[in-house]
């Protein structure tokens, strides 16, 4: 599992018993072996050629071709997002000859997003590099359909899923307001709107508003009852969460889905949900489940949320609702890894029940970068 520097599973959250990341430890199984890459101890100015490359580039490949003995030897690249999967490419072609020709699954987040910006060139490397992907994958819809635009090949959506050992399944009973109302919203993704939420709820009493976030947010948006401040570590995460009657995902147009690991964790915790309708949420919620609003409008969104204090069975039976409909869509890292199995088991050739026939076990490897 070729995760992205700093994330190597002897290190990242030492002593939590995680797993790796985004719960890929969860294929395995007799018929899949994982190994992972290793951050390799680096000097500062050695540090800084390695980011600088990554910035020039797009990805880490100097990361990756420290891990290159491992990839070449794996019968499988799991990535998650393409800054990896571009790099592992680009090793693959550059060293892979013969029968070593590793399966590689591409994930795509940001880069349909920024692909109108990037010159001739940068487009040039990235379709030659992503030509050498077997398997298409993104967690939206709307990117799904941006892979065929812009590299005319279709793409697997695979549905993320939440780490429920950090936020357990929390079923509301009953929901009632505090007075102010308390407002909730946390995120660290480029396509927050703090912009908007802060707008529809400043210097009005009747809300209490706080944004957890480590950006960089303009002062003009503080206020008496506006208050931002970053959130870090999950503690503080699920102090924010505990303390909110309603959280609001607040979203620029994106096509990646921006705002999801909130979104499942609200729900998981049975918060009652107010989101932007861009990225391709409602692939995983609809509006029995949440209060989806236009993007940028802050009358609409403080429409949503005055319904459902007005309406407290309305919140509460949609947040009951999206916990079922969690549940029985095994929104879960597990399931998001059982899907990566069944898309290499299919791409390999191999049944349903090839664990049990196995002899020569496949090893996978995966990367991936953390997002919220």
């Amino acid at each position: 599992m070729h995760l992205f520097h700093g994330a190597d599973p002897r290190h990242y959250r030492k002593g939590d018993d995680i797993g790796c990341l985004y719960g890929y430890h969860h294929a395995e199984s007799p018929e899949f072996a994982l190994s992972y890459s290793r951050d390799a101890h680096e000097s500062k100015p050695v540090r800084f050629i390695r980011r600088a490359l990554k910035a020039a580039l797009g990805f880490d490949f100097i990361h990756t071709w420290r891990n290159r003995d491992a990839i070449l030897s794996c019968d499988a690249v799991w990535t998650h997002t393409e800054q990896e999967y571009l790099s592992a490419a680009l090793l693959l072609l550059l060293k892979a000859r013969g029968k070593s020709k590793p399966l590689l699954l591409a994930q795509s987040i940001w880069l349909l997003d920024k692909w109108n910006g990037y010159g001739a060139l940068r487009r040039w490397m990235v379709r030659k590099l992503i030509a050498r992907a077997d398997i298409l994958t993104t967690h939206s819809s709307v990117n799904a359909a941006l892979v065929r635009e812009y590299f005319g090949r279709d793409a697997t959506q695979v549905f993320y899923g939440l780490n429920t050992q950090d936020f357990s399944l929390n079923a509301p009973r009953e929901w009632t307001a505090h007075t102010p109302l308390r407002v909730g919203a946390i995120g660290n993704d480029r396509d927050r709107d703090w912009a908007t939420l802060a707008t529809a709820f400043r210097n009005d009493d009747r809300y209490d508003v706080r944004i957890a976030t480590r950006r960089r947010v303009p002062a003009s948006l503080h206020a008496d009852n506006v208050h931002i401040a970053p959130a870090i570590g999950l503690n503080a995460a699920r102090e924010l969460y505990d303390w909110a009657d309603v959280i609001v995902v607040p979203l620029r147009a994106n096509t990646h889905a921006s705002g999801l690991t909130v979104l499942l964790e609200a729900v998981a915790l049975g918060k009652p949900v107010i989101v932007t309708d861009v990225g391709g949420l409602r692939d995983y919620f609809g509006t029995g489940h949440v209060s989806y609003v236009p993007a940028h409008d802050a009358v609409a969104l403080r429409r949503a949320l005055d319904e459902l204090r007005a309406d407290p069975a309305l919140a509460l039976a949609r947040a009951q609702a999206a916990l079922r409909h969690f549940v029985a869509r095994d929104y879960t890292t597990r399931e998001f890894a059982l899907q990566h199995v069944r898309l290499t088991r299919e791409a390999l050739g191999r049944g349903q029940g090839a664990s049990e026939a196995v002899t020569n076990t496949q090893t996978v490897f995966a990367s991936h970068e953390l997002t919220r």
